[in-house]
């Protein structure tokens, strides 16, 4: 179910967003145990170079804050005059800015600490494995819904199993990339190449404000320029690198 923005006309709203619900506790734990994973993880494959502990703190540093502006530039600022407002404030956040917040973070650390290796191929299966949990966080919390859509048994389009599966598709594809040396250093790039195409073609489905002037824009939504921008940045990397190893 969606509104009209009482302000402005060509944009709708979903009438149900980032509801809280009883399941948020369960969200937010699997959230911190899948940064606490990434932490421990991040310690031992860098046997204790204490050179690249201010990397993952970055990372995990602009993931968040990108989330954060994300969200407010996609639709917390359509919330100004909403009674609950500072909740929605609070609590929204995306994955799209987190991808480039978190990839920002990455390499303002690298510089700072002066780590020269690539690091994204170990977080190219990390990010969608925590992306995984925070779905099935989705599912307790009741956030991330889909349109009524009458094409599924339930009426309403299962958004955030979706993206679960998509996940652990894009996972299982990069590990096996990974584990035959395949696309070595780029793994990352193309996870944002990937997840930003899935968003740009499922955003419709999700429910999500939608630009509803006439003809196509009514499916089009803010997120979906940041799903431009994710994907964009990923072409943009993979073609910097693929040029310092000769590929490209």
């Amino acid at each position: 179910m969606s509104e009209s923005h009482p302000l402005i006309p060509f944009l709708t709203t979903p009438s149900h967003p980032l509801t809280p619900t009883g399941g948020s506790l369960i969200y937010s734990g699997l959230m911190a145990a899948s940064l606490a994973v990434g932490a421990v993880a991040w310690t031992r494959r860098t046997r204790g170079d204490v050179r690249r502990a201010p990397v993952y703190l970055s990372a995990v540093v602009g993931a968040l804050l990108g989330a954060k502006l994300g969200f407010l530039l996609a639709e917390g600022w359509l919330y100004i005059g909403d009674p609950h407002r500072w909740s929605l404030w609070l609590t929204g956040k995306t994955v799209l800015g987190a991808l480039l917040g978190g990839y920002a973070g990455v390499e303002m650390g690298k510089k700072v600490a002066g780590v020269r290796e690539t690091t994204g191929d170990w977080f190219a299966l990390v990010v969608p494995a925590g992306l995984i949990a925070g779905r099935v966080g989705c599912l307790f919390h009741g956030c991330c819904q889909g349109v009524v859509c009458s094409a599924v048994p339930s009426g309403v389009w299962p958004a955030a199993q979706v993206e679960l599966a998509f996940n652990a598709a894009v996972l299982g594809v990069l590990a096996l990339l990974k584990h035959r040396g395949v696309q070595r250093g780029q793994l990352f790039h193309l996870y944002l190449i990937a997840y930003g195409a899935f968003r740009l073609l499922h955003e419709p489905m999700r429910a999500t404000p939608k630009l509803s002037a006439a003809g196509v824009g009514a499916w089009l939504s803010p997120y979906q320029l940041l799903a431009v921008g994710v994907m964009a940045l990923g072409v943009w990397r993979w073609k910097v690198r693929a040029g310092r190893q000769g590929v490209a």
